[in-house]
């Protein structure tokens, strides 16, 4: 038995320590360097005001022009070829010229090339030398499911010194991510490498998860077998710990007992990055919840919300369902908007957010026996962050399931069930250090996550230094 485990380990070893190494010299990386994505701020700052004169449907008339049978959102967005509504539902988004009911979708390049220039200028880039690069349904930094909705995409250069390149969609013509040279550079260093994210494997989700999930589970074996014959392989003589080995193996094994409960946390809960449902739950709505969630609203009534006329400052303007009623927000700020309730809402008038009695009405649906939701604080153990800065989130405890519900949009954020809780601690507290005490203390946190990765750095350099003695060694008998 305690050979076939020396063998396992060896040759699992053998096969996994450069990935091991890969793994913690890129996890420093992308603690300091996260992936490519478009921040609120940033998304927001590109935004033009909505030019109110050139808006000639009515919010309805554009849900019927969009062909989105399942319709559930509307934005009013100002591009630079005019204003749009932005049509979206469960089964997908189209964008409607709000002059005439036209579609809007991107087909040109000098239009893309134009949104982009305007978005880049309001957000203060030079944008002089705006070029267009490519279309097309993926690059590497486009991978990500959440663009699916939106392809192709026009991806622009922008020009400037940052070597800025921006995404627009060719569904709705908005700009849905940018990434900077030093980003592009850190990650091809960073999570291109953590994620095993080339383009041609990550463009297939399908492929991309098993092949990922596998490699992790089988690096998790290789250290736990390692972790059994480390402390099977201690020697207590004099009253002292020793190793039996010698050189690199014995580099090896101390650095590995040092190591252990870190290297072992750490793969195991890196594994179960890649659990998308398979031991724990998913977080997404049950049937019954995702019909009242997704309800389709009486878009014929939403002509009731203009009794209350869109602000002049607004630079994005958005009608959604809630709880069967519909509302229109507008958003004049970064972290400021105002919510106007249609004639069945239970609220008069103008106000900044859902109320908690109007949170309570939807998470009733949703299941029965639950409190008043309370606002969320910023340092819950189980945080989530509306798309306003700065708005509430509520949190509806209905027994053993909680549902965290954005008071800026109405929008279900989160759904924990106890088994979505314990996948917070088993995944993200093990994975990425965000444990209460840790982020109230951030370089602390920045300490121990850089101290632990080197270490485990070091560690999987033995491994290969072992390992092509090994390879070595075998090829030459």
């Amino acid at each position: 038995m305690m050979r076939t485990i020396v063998l396992v380990h060896r040759w699992l070893g053998i096969a996994f320590c450069l990935l091991f190494a890969m793994w913690f010299a890129t996890g420093i990386v992308m603690h300091f360097v996260p992936f490519p994505s478009l921040t609120e701020a940033e998304r927001f700052a590109g935004l033009a005001p909505v030019d109110r004169g050139q808006v000639r449907m009515a919010v309805d008339d554009a849900v019927a022009a969009g062909a989105i049978k399942d319709a559930t959102r509307v934005r009013l967005i100002q591009r630079s070829d005019g204003p749009a509504y932005v049509v979206s539902g469960e089964s997908g988004v189209r964008a409607v010229r709000a002059s005439d009911g036209q579609d809007a979708r991107l087909a040109s390049i000098d239009v893309a090339l134009a949104i982009a220039q305007d978005y880049a200028r309001r957000r203060g880039l030079d944008a002089g030398r705006a070029a267009f690069i490519a279309r097309s349904d993926h690059d590497q930094w486009s991978v990500p499911n959440g663009f699916d909705r939106h392809r192709p995409l026009f991806r622009i250069a922008v020009g400037d010194a940052a070597g800025t390149e921006v995404y627009v969609s060719s569904r709705t013509g908005e700009v849905v991510l940018d990434t900077t040279r030093g980003e592009r550079g850190w990650n091809w260093a960073g999570s291109v490498l953590h994620w095993i994210y080339p383009t041609i494997l990550r463009s297939n989700w399908s492929l991309w998860d098993p092949v990922v999930w596998t490699l992790s589970l089988l690096a998790l074996v290789a250290a736990m077998l390692g972790a059994l014959l480390g402390i099977l392989q201690i020697r207590v003589r004099g009253g002292r710990m020793s190793s039996p080995y010698r050189g690199w193996h014995a580099l090896h094994h101390l650095l590995g007992l040092v190591a252990t409960l870190f290297v072992l946390t750490w793969i195991f809960s890196g594994w179960l990055s890649m659990d998308h449902g398979r031991l724990f739950s998913r977080g997404d709505p049950a049937p019954a919840e995702a019909g009242a969630i997704n309800a389709v609203p009486d878009w014929t009534a939403a002509p009731s919300l203009d009794r209350e006329p869109i602000s002049s400052s607004a630079h994005e303007v958005e009608w959604f369902a809630f709880n069967g009623n519909l509302y229109r927000r507008e958003r004049v700020g970064l972290d400021r908007q105002i919510l106007v309730g249609g004639r069945e809402a239970p609220r008069d008038g103008r106000a900044k957010f859902i109320s908690a009695p109007e949170a309570r009405g939807l998470a009733s649906r949703l299941s029965p026996g639950c409190d008043m939701p309370s606002v969320l604080a910023a340092d819950d153990d189980y945080r989530a962050q509306s798309a306003l800065p700065g708005a509430p989130v509520y949190r509806a405890r209905c027994g053993e399931l909680w549902f965290d519900i954005d008071a800026a949009d109405g929008r279900v954020l989160q759904r924990l069930d106890a088994s979505r809780r314990a996948y917070r601690w088993f995944y993200s507290a093990l994975h990425t250090f965000d444990f209460p005490i840790l982020m109230a203390h951030p370089r602390l946190r920045d300490i121990l996550i850089v101290g632990l990765c080197c270490l485990g750095l070091m560690f999987s350099v033995t491994g290969i230094v072992i390992g092509w003695r090994r390879l070595r060694s075998t090829f030459a008998a």
